[in-house]
């Protein structure tokens, strides 16, 4: 991604840029073409069985074959019936809540806007995605519904056509998905962790043998490097897996990414290596390869120390970065005693946690649905103000789905969604009533070229999280336009005020999100990043002795710096796709920033190892003495953190917080304590406890010294 990075910034290159980032992203990898064909089955299920049973609202079944999550299918029943639940419930709430302000003009606009701002918090604050989802559907276009001068009956009618289409679409889905079934539980994470790992051992073992790498493998690198860990980040973060598997997971998915990364860049170097450099090369490969090994073996990685006498000539040097996040990868699991604290049992299926943790303190929560309910509650009055009410339900689903696929930066979701617009809006909708659909007069043919688009918009959206939203615009606007009757249309008007739905929901949704509230992705990012350091330097200190609920208050700070690590990635993908004077100076940042935070990561996962000993959890006691000592490294590794955020947001240069010595005075403390009590507390409780100390003392150091050095 680096090397692709620099060479965008050039004007007279930015065409080949583009044209080598599409190839790389539409390049067949394994398990692509299965992937497509069980989407393109299940949309077209979907479809058969909607237009043969005339199920009005037949696009939002097929569009929610896209929604629903594919990353577990083990965990497929459970959300089915999940989905069910969600359905009923915002069936339910519609149907109830608009009885009291049916006949109160002013009290169903309140309505209407409140459903917007409830839809979009679910969206937000709910950690079962197929749920949230499927309940905000269900609102976002059940509000249109009932603005119809029609019977209540009517409406009532329609409203549970609705939650049946939506129905259709889960049932197949789960159907497919069972139907295709043959991972465990973490294999979705498992197996592209050890595809990466495996990639990047090939890699080093040409080099240690000094032979060139073959194409096969730097295709593979390339391919791994562009793809990212968004994809693996978001189904942690979807999935119902406990919070230690999510938490210690993600920084093992960090940290093989960042070794990809810089994989890919030790592939544009020349450079020569010596007979000590390719020795040096092997064993990180063989280390490489134990490590993939006991991932895929399902066992916690032995600890890894290379031999630091070691010389590096300056011919590799990357080698020095790569050893030290191969050696930061068995630290992900510190704290575990076993695989079953980290690895889902193979007889297990994610259990069901409807709610995020800090669904009620997380104020980005609230941030998102104000915002969604701005956006949407705008197209409601536009659409009522100029009586075109047949723009309505594509505006409100535009809306809504729109923020369902939301990611990277402002700029990244502009292009995509007017460019989505462009081709599945004009070309394939307006496109095929014009030249295509005139020409077929049988289901037959209609589903042929209903599977030709779809598997196009499959194959895109199986692309990396950069490029997939694109795909699943192209489905949502083409359904909008293509499935709403049962005929085909005689007359452009329908299509018309279809994609003119699509396209006041695409201008409210860039007006909200892009411009009033949005900023770039590299302030975004940097923004994030230093509340991270914040955040994480209050996690350090908890609990406080002073405050009450301190498992509560913690975990809630644990969700807030997991999210903040998502989102920053999320904003560094975006930062690819914004240009101006400032474009070298921003993808220097962010390079900076995402090796800072795959080290910070590495931090944050072993400080949730160091506070069961913070807590004086059963089998994690220490001395009085020494749990003291422990409160006050503590102390200044915050200072530390707290250092670094005020120094990268004012861009000043702050006064040093010392923090060499620190575990000596921690280890000596330890050790008085040790002296005056049992003999075999040093080895049960007090070695691991040291051990990871000094790999925290080792973490902070490095990374203040890198940040000092950087000047931000």
């Amino acid at each position: 991604m680096a090397a692709l990075a620099q060479s965008a910034p050039k004007s007279p290159r930015s065409l080949d840029w583009f044209r080598e980032f599409l190839r790389q992203e539409l390049a067949p990898y394994a398990g692509r073409f299965e992937t497509v064909v069980r989407m393109v089955i299940a949309a077209t299920l979907v479809m058969i069985v909607c237009v043969t049973f005339r199920i009005p609202y037949a696009f939002e079944g097929v569009i929610y074959t896209f929604i629903i999550s594919r990353e577990n299918p083990t965990a497929t029943l459970k959300s089915a019936g999940t989905t069910f639940l969600s359905v009923g419930v915002g069936a339910a709430y519609v149907l109830l809540s608009v009885g009291f302000v049916i006949s109160a003009p002013i009290l169903h606009v309140l309505w209407v806007i409140g459903s917007f701002f409830l839809s979009f918090y679910a969206l937000s604050a709910m950690t079962n995605y197929g749920a949230a989802s499927t309940f905000a559907v269900v609102i976002a276009v059940g509000v249109p519904i009932w603005d119809r001068h029609v019977s209540a009956e009517t409406n009532v009618e329609d409203t549970l056509w609705l939650t049946l289409a939506v129905s259709v679409g889960a049932v197949v889905v789960a159907a497919i998905e069972l139907a295709f079934a043959h991972i465990n539980p973490g294999d979705d994470i498992v197996l592209p962790i050890a595809e990466r790992l495996s990639a990047v051992e090939k890699l080093l073992s040409f080099y240690g043998e000094d032979r060139p790498v073959d194409q096969a493998t730097e295709k593979t690198i390339t391919r791994l490097e562009l793809l990212g860990t968004s994809t693996l980040r978001r189904i942690l973060r979807r999935s119902a897996y406990s919070p230690e598997y999510t938490l210690q997971m993600g920084g093992v998915v960090a940290l093989v990414g960042r070794l990809v990364d810089i994989a890919a860049a030790l592939m544009q170097l020349s450079f020569p290596t010596s007979g000590s450099d390719q020795k040096q090369l092997r064993n990180l490969a063989a280390t490489v390869a134990r490590i993939r090994t006991d991932v895929i073996n399902r066992r916690i990685p032995g600890a890894i120390q290379f031999d630091p006498d070691d010389e590096l000539s300056p011919g590799v040097p990357l080698l020095h970065e790569m050893e030290k996040l191969v050696e930061l990868i068995p630290q992900a699991f510190a704290g575990s005693r076993s695989t079953d604290e980290y690895v889902p049992s193979s007889d297990d299926i994610p259990g069901i946690n409807l709610v995020s943790p800090d669904a009620f303190v997380n104020p980005e929560h609230l941030k998102f649905a104000l915002k969604g309910c701005l956006a949407a509650s705008s197209c409601y009055i536009i659409y009522n103000a100029i009586a075109w009410p047949s723009i309505g339900a594509p505006a409100m689903a535009t809306c809504l789905l729109t923020a369902l696929s939301a990611v990277g930066a402002s700029r990244q979701r502009q292009i995509l969604r007017f460019a989505a617009f462009v081709v599945g809006g004009l070309f394939l909708g307006i496109g095929a009533e014009v030249f295509i659909l005139p020409h077929l007069d049988s289901i037959t043919g209609f589903t042929l070229f209903f599977m030709l688009v779809i598997a196009l918009a499959s194959w895109f959206i199986t692309s990396s999280p950069r490029l997939s939203y694109f795909g699943f615009q192209i489905v949502v606007i083409f359904c909008l336009i293509n499935l709403q009757e049962f005929a085909r249309q005689t007359s452009l008007a329908a299509v018309r005020d279809r994609i003119a739905g699509v396209f006041l929901g695409l201008c409210m949704m860039w007006l909200v999100f892009d411009q009033l509230w949005g900023s770039s992705a590299a302030v975004e990012m940097k923004r994030v990043f230093i509340s991270n350091l914040r955040l994480l330097a209050q996690f350090v200190r908890e609990p406080l002795a002073e405050e009450g609920r301190p498992i509560e208050r913690s975990h809630s700070l644990r969700e807030n710096i997991n999210a903040n690590f998502d989102t920053t990635q999320a904003s560094a993908d975006g930062v690819l796709f914004e240009f101006g004077a400032s474009r070298q100076h921003d993808l220097a940042l962010r390079n900076r920033i995402r090796q800072w935070q795959t080290t910070l990561r590495a931090l944050f996962v072993i400080r949730i190892a160091l506070r069961k000993y913070r807590l004086q959890l059963p089998g994690f006691e220490l001395p009085e003495g020494a749990h003291v000592a422990q409160q006050e490294f503590d102390d200044r590794i915050a200072q530390v953190l707290d250092a670094m955020a005020t120094r990268m947001e004012n861009g000043a240069s702050e006064e040093r917080v010392h923090f060499e010595g620190s575990f000596e005075r921690l280890k000596e403390a330890a050790g008085t304590c040790c002296a005056n009590g049992p003999c075999q507390l040093l080895s049960v409780n007090l070695q691991p406890f040291l051990t990871l100390s000094r790999t925290v003392e080792n973490i902070v150091t490095s990374l203040e010294k890198e940040m000092r050095l950087a000047n931000l």
